[in-house]
């Protein structure tokens, strides 16, 4: 039976500006939360639904799951965001 377990050490994770990175993140979730949006999550269904409350906090649904998918690893939007803020600092 294989072990689980590496017994190799993984690589590091590279040093970044925690700054630049957590913007990144925060495009790459508003981002996300947006396409949600468009894609029709959160839509008050019709029949039974929730009436204007649910409407009032499915923004607040949309943004806690993007920013869930975010820290799944999102779409790489942030990695992205995050290199292109780096070369425009130096």
């Amino acid at each position: 039976m294989a072990d689980p377990i590496p017994s190799h050490p993984l690589p590091a994770p590279p040093q970044r500006d925690a700054q630049l990175w957590d913007a990144a993140r925060a495009l790459e979730a508003n981002f996300l939360a947006e396409m949600l949006k468009s894609a029709g999550l959160g839509a008050t269904p019709e029949g039974f639904g929730g009436g204007p409350g649910e409407d009032q906090f499915a923004s607040f649904l949309r943004q806690e799951q993007a920013e869930a998918l975010v820290d799944a690893g999102g779409i790489g939007l942030a990695e992205s965001l995050y290199n292109s803020l780096l070369e425009r600092r130096k």
